[in-house]
């Protein structure tokens, strides 16, 4: 097919900044699409259809693609790069991009780093527009450097506290606005003593991360501190966590089902362990799904989506998994069949258990479709009086099968 779209990404110089093709095709376009900002950039004496983005997003890729057959050449002015965290990046998932025309200009990032000096490839970057602002406790780490897309005036300061809360209060934020145009301004602080209001909403955030004396880092490799999450003791411990999570082998953009979720550790580092994975967190226990939110907003993971309720009963119609991890309710009637069958072809399924009962599943398990054991044995040094003596832990049974 022809192709009908064009996304050019603009800059805050407006038209006059765009390349002569990128012009030539914006010139060519019968329908113009964009932002209230992009789309005042055009002159006034411009007569051709012009299209508002709509609220829901989704509503205005509805009518783009609706709008495909007219014959009509359309072009969506974008802000900067749009493959970006922008909407070239959702508008490739619904139109191939043998149709499409895309012209980038100079993202945010690649502009705070020309003003900073920044390395672009040291930098990690994340976008908090539309997004919960607590997707940033990942990213925080000793020494760190951050790129941060703002979601308006307000989240210089939201970044602020969440730093100060974590014990990096000394951090050096700068804030670049409006960058590429006649008003551009770069501004700096400390986010213990954020006080700057007057922001504009067009804004990019820089953070170099500096951790208050004695602070130590979560590591985004498995094995969180057991003290990192909220729990009544349905707790999968360290270091059975970190085999757990080795089996389980994250890879990113992959899907977990954490089955009898507990507090949410298995399925808040799986996707701690790459901000494309993803996970469904299944439970039962009505203050344990408590425990699950607020482990994910503390430990950077509030995309994980937590489903209330019994296995079995939840489970039959959730996307497919590339891996499931069943940490309570083995012996649940039908759970085996129900979840082999909705595994992936090449997934893999881990189970833990501690009981006897437990143990007799899995090897009927086994039975089935092969799959392999492990037995994990944890000991902990602890007081015995006025010394130390080894104090095990429960032993973990621990089954692995992979789909073939």
């Amino acid at each position: 097919m022809q192709k009908w779209l064009s996304i050019i990404g603009i800059g805050e110089d407006g038209i006059q900044g765009l390349s002569a093709i990128a012009l030539s095709i914006l010139n060519q376009a019968k329908i113009i699409i964009g932002g209230e900002r992009h789309l005042a950039m055009l002159p006034p004496e411009d007569y051709r259809e012009k299209i508002k983005w709509k609220s829901p997003f989704h509503s205005s890729i509805t009518e783009i693609i609706n709008r495909r057959g007219e014959g009509k050449s359309i072009c969506i002015l974008a802000s900067g790069d749009p493959m970006c965290y922008g909407v070239g990046a959702t508008i490739i998932k619904h139109i191939p991009i043998d149709e499409i025309t895309i012209i980038p200009s100079p993202s945010a990032f690649s502009l705070a780093c020309s003003r900073l000096g920044w390395n672009f490839t040291e930098t990690e970057t994340l976008s908090l527009c539309g997004r919960p602002v607590s997707l940033l406790q990942s990213y925080i780490y000793s020494g760190a450097k951050l790129l941060i897309l703002s979601a308006g005036k307000n989240t210089p300061k939201n970044v602020a506290e969440i730093l100060t809360k974590r014990g990096y209060g000394n951090s050096k934020i700068t804030v670049l606005e409006r960058m590429g145009g006649m008003n551009e301004r770069v501004f700096t602080g400390v986010a213990n003593s954020w006080k700057e209001r007057d922001i504009a909403s067009l804004n990019t955030i820089a953070v170099e991360c500096i951790a208050d004396l004695g602070i130590t880092g979560l590591s985004r490799f498995p094995g969180l501190p057991d003290s990192a999450f909220h729990h009544d003791g349905q707790l999968t411990k360290r270091e059975v966590r970190a085999v757990t999570l080795s089996t389980l082998a994250p890879l990113p953009g992959e899907l977990l089902w954490d089955i009898g979720a507990g507090c949410g550790s298995i399925s808040i580092e799986w996707m701690r362990s790459n901000m494309r994975c993803g996970a469904i967190a299944i439970e039962q226990n009505t203050n344990r799904l408590n425990y699950i939110a607020d482990n994910a907003a503390a430990l950077g993971t509030p995309n994980l989506q937590i489903i209330a309720g019994k296995s079995p009963e939840v489970i039959q119609n959730l996307p497919t998994p590339d891996a499931i991890f069943i940490g309570g309710g083995v012996t649940a009637p039908g759970l085996f069949d129900i979840c082999w069958n909705a595994l992936k072809i090449g997934g893999r399924m881990v189970a833990n258990v501690v009981t006897l009962e437990g143990e007799k599943t899995l090897f009927e398990w086994y039975e089935k479709v092969g799959g392999n054991f492990t037995r994990i044995s944890i000991q902990r040094a602890e007081p015995i009086g006025k010394f130390l003596g080894w104090k095990g832990m429960s032993q973990v049974t621990q089954w692995v099968a992979y789909k073939s």
